[in-house]
Parts: C-alpha cells; structure tokens; sequence
C-alpha cells in the first residue's frame, strides 16, 4: 500500500466518544485550526500531511483498526488539505453525504488513543484508476434481466461499478463476473408502483449506501396501427389497454424511477440519470406510433429535467438506439405485429435489419455498444454533456 496521508492523534475531546456511540463518526481537525468551542467534539491530531486525492476504494487507518473508503464528499480534499478537518463515518455509506465526510466500510468503531497513527492508503498500482473512473460507484438500471439493460448494466460491471438491477422478471439473470467487477444487487421491481420503487431504493441503500447513477432502460413496444382498415377495432389497432400499458411503462415508470434517485442526487449533491429512448422517437415509425410517442416524450423529459436538476450536479442524458441485434424480446409474435402493420412479411422486415438504405452501417447494432455509451455518459469524462439524447443507430433515419 501507497500511503499519502499521515498525521497523529494528538488529543481526544470529551465529546468523542458520545459521537462514536450515537452516530458512528469522528470529526478530525488539526489540532492548530480547531477553533475553541469545537476542540471538545473532535479528535485532534498533528503532522497532517497530504500528497494525494482521496478517493473511493483507498483505506482509511486509525491506530490498528483499517477500514476500506466507501464514499468520499467534494470538500473532503480542500478541507483535510487546509484545516485537517474531516468527518468520518463507520457506516458502509449508508448515511447521507455531506461535503465534508469520508463513509468507511461498517465494521466497528475503532479504539482511538493519544499518538494512534491517522493515514490513508492506496494499492501500489490504483493510483490513477481506470479511464472512465466507475469503480466503486452504484448505478441503477431498471429492465436489466435481459436484452439492453442486462448489456447495460453488464457494462457498468466491467467497469468497477456496483448495479442494482430491477425488473418484472421474478428469475434473476446471470452475469460475468471478474475480481474487477462491482457487485449486484437484483430487485424485482414494478416501475409503475411507486411503492414497489421507494422499497427498491431503500434496498439498494441498505446494500450499498450512496447510489450515484438511474439508467432509465425498462420499457414495453406493441406494434399497432392507429386505424386498420382491413380489421377495425381488430387484433392489431391500438385501443386503450395498449396504450395505458406502454405509457405506463415507457412514461409513468421512467418519472417514478427519476423522481426517487433524483431526490437522492439532489441530496447528495451528484448524480446521473440515463434515460433509454429509441430511434423511433426522434424520427416516428410506422405501425408503432404509441411506442415513438412515449420514447419522444422521454426526450423531452430528458430535456426539461436537465433544465431543472442542472443547478444541482446532477446530470439528465439521453440515450436513442436503433435496430439493435436479436434478443429474447424480439419474439415472432413481435415480428408478425410489425409486419402486419407495415403491409409487408416477416422475411422482407428481417432484410430490413441488415439493409444500407435502412440503416447506412448495413447491420444491427451490438447491445454492448449501448452499454459503451451508458458507462460513459455516466461517467466524469462525459461532465460537461447534458440535457441531450444521444442517437446510437448506425445513421438510421425515416427521412
């Protein structure tokens, strides 16, 4: 281990152990900053040298007890740096975090005496971390048990991240895991209950404390026409249980979704939310106008909410794919659907996946480079990248 913080416990407010019992943390000053009336609520400590950027992952050590960092608040740097001052939590990150608190992992409150050393490390080799910085962060993606949301959130596994992964689907997927992979989390969540939502939240903070990334993916497509008239009011006319049942999803599901995590971003002073459009609603499709209409109407939700949260670091993107490659979703009765409704067969829709005057790339795009767009537009690389929806087609368009 690399150590680049280090001072000494130089003296223990009366106060200390009170916090200790009562909310589990510290507050650190230097001994030469603490001003009077703080001195008896801290412990003090001298020497106070930092050559480093605290980060995620790094271990936090006090006397003999060591303790992995879970969470690192945006002031935690200039605050040790000038005033030795932090405060820092043995609660595995499941409290709210402040500007100027470290969250350690929760394995006991460590004994603290007069000359302990206070240091902080890093593993000889994770100095800089990897490019898109993920490591350690949570990111919930809802439709994650199969077809984008599961290569979505496979994704932000391969990057480090933990992933709370939410679905309808009562069997929980399997996905590749390394020694370099977060850790997952499955829930089985109806995006359209906000009480099913709020007991998915809750969750996922019991499991991980902080989460930091909403990845809007869980949505529903049944092609219809708006008027058949070979078969009015027939099998394949959008009627009012279609439509309640894909604005539900596509709509009521993606602002419950938002509104929990954003209340946590908010609070937390960070986030990202990845909301999954399509295509279709940038450009409209035949014989699924319900489904463009939801996923143009997450644009604008995209648009209006990054208007809105921006204030407050937290970022709104958008993500727009186009025929993507076969999944389980893409199912025969699906294609049928379709074809009925755009007065062609089955095997001229199945050319069209591949054909250039379709999509100019002349191929179906890879579920995993959906997933290579989220981990990048959820990561600090892509900070200044907001309130827009991002096409991932391959120059597909309706013309």
């Amino acid at each position: 281990m690399a150590k680049y913080y280090n001072s000494t416990v130089s003296g223990i407010g009366e106060q200390v152990k009170d916090f200790i019992s009562a909310a589990k943390m510290i507050i650190m000053f230097d001994e030469e900053m603490a001003l009077p009336e703080l001195r008896d609520s801290c412990v003090l400590h001298k020497g106070n040298v930092l050559s480093d950027t605290v980060k995620v992952g790094d271990m936090y050590k006090i006397g003999n007890s060591e303790y992995k960092i879970v969470a690192v608040g945006s002031e935690v740097q200039r605050n040790l740096m000038n005033l030795g001052h932090i405060t820092v939590k043995f609660d595995g990150g499941k409290g709210d975090l402040l500007e100027g608190s470290i969250h350690v992992e929760d394995k006991g409150i460590p004994e603290i005496k007069v000359g302990d050393e206070i240091s902080i490390s890093r593993a000889e080799g994770a100095t800089d971390g990897s490019w898109l910085g993920l490591e350690g962060k949570t990111a919930v993606v809802t439709g994650g048990a199969s077809g984008i949301g599961k290569a979505v959130a496979q994704a932000f596994l391969d990057n480090g991240a933990n992933v709370v992964v939410c679905d309808m689907n009562p069997n929980e997927p399997t996905f590749n895991l390394s020694d370099n992979s977060g850790e997952v989390l499955y829930v089985v969540t109806n995006v359209t209950d906000s009480k099913s939502v709020e007991a998915m939240v809750k969750q996922a903070k019991d499991k991980f404390g902080k989460l930091d990334i909403l990845v809007n993916n869980a949505g529903i497509n049944i092609p219809c026409l708006l008027v058949d008239p070979k078969d009015p009011h027939g099998k394949y006319e959008l009627n009012e249980s279609v439509y309640d049942k894909v604005t539900g999803v596509n709509l009521k599901g993606v602002y419950l979704m938002a509104q929990a995590l954003g209340h946590e971003f908010v609070k937390n002073g960070s986030g990202v939310i990845i909301n999954m459009s399509s295509e279709s609603g940038l450009e409209g499709s035949e014989g699924q106008s319900i489904y463009a209409a939801t996923k143009n109407a997450v644009n604008s939700f995209t648009r209006s909410w990054a208007k809105e949260l921006g204030k407050y670091n937290v970022r709104v993107v958008g993500i727009a794919p186009g025929i993507m490659e076969a999944t389980g979703l893409r199912t025969l009765a699906y294609e049928e659907a379709l074809a009925y409704t755009r007065g062609i067969t089955v095997e001229d829709l199945r050319k069209g996946y591949t054909s250039t005057k379709t999509t100019p790339l002349g191929r179906s795009g890879k579920l995993s480079e959906v997933g290579d767009v989220a981990v990048f537009l959820a990561s600090d690389r892509a900070g200044y990248i907001h309130g827009v929806t991002y096409n991932v087609a391959g120059g597909k368009t309706r013309g």
